[in-house]
């Protein structure tokens, strides 16, 4: 009821949404993410085509928050959503070992988009509750986030299905934009 009521509210008043886009490769968790942040449970998904957007509110923000799809195919038309963007949630697959210079190319490319320049960038890696997960030192060596030098950024490692490390990300979002 509170989270109706406080949409209706926010309607009648108004009030600035901070943009999120969600981008990383297929199969990464993306949708899963996003939500575990907006209904706080897992739900069944499927590839997204296209994109999907939700309203988040976290620590009395609005976030609006962009999911767009990671197939190869759809990889290209990230740029569309780039405009107007406060920041970037980078999503990779940490057990994905074989599609994480994918993942290193995919991400260099966004960063070069000048609509995206200087924004704060998030990285979950996510499926951490997996064995097979990579540790923190190998995935930011792996994506070469050490030579990230224009923009703030910070890793956590997630289990979007298990909701951990979801909140010190966003946490840490919050703290950087200061709204």
């Amino acid at each position: 009821m509170g989270f109706v009521f406080s949409k209706v509210f926010s309607g009648l008043f108004g009030s600035e949404q901070i943009r999120l886009i969600i981008i990383g490769l297929d199969n990464a968790g993306k949708t899963t993410i996003l939500y575990k942040l907006h209904k706080d449970e897992v739900v069944q998904t499927v590839p997204t085509v296209g994109f999907n957007v939700e309203s988040v509110t976290y620590k009395n923000l609005k976030f609006q928050v962009w999911d767009l799809g990671g197939q190869t195919s759809l990889r290209p038309y990230w740029r569309c959503y780039y405009q107007d963007s406060n920041a970037i949630i980078f999503v990779v697959d940490s057990a994905d070992k074989d599609r994480m210079d994918v993942a290193k190319q995919e991400l260099e490319l966004m960063l070069e988009e000048e609509e995206v320049k200087g924004l704060p960038l998030l990285i979950f890696a996510n499926k951490q509750d997996l064995p097979e997960a990579q540790s923190e030192s190998e995935i930011v060596s792996a994506l070469d986030l050490h030579s990230i030098k224009n923009r703030q950024w910070a890793l956590f490692k997630v289990s979007a299905i298990k909701g951990e490390g979801l909140n010190e990300g966003f946490e840490w979002l919050v703290d950087v934009l200061k709204y």
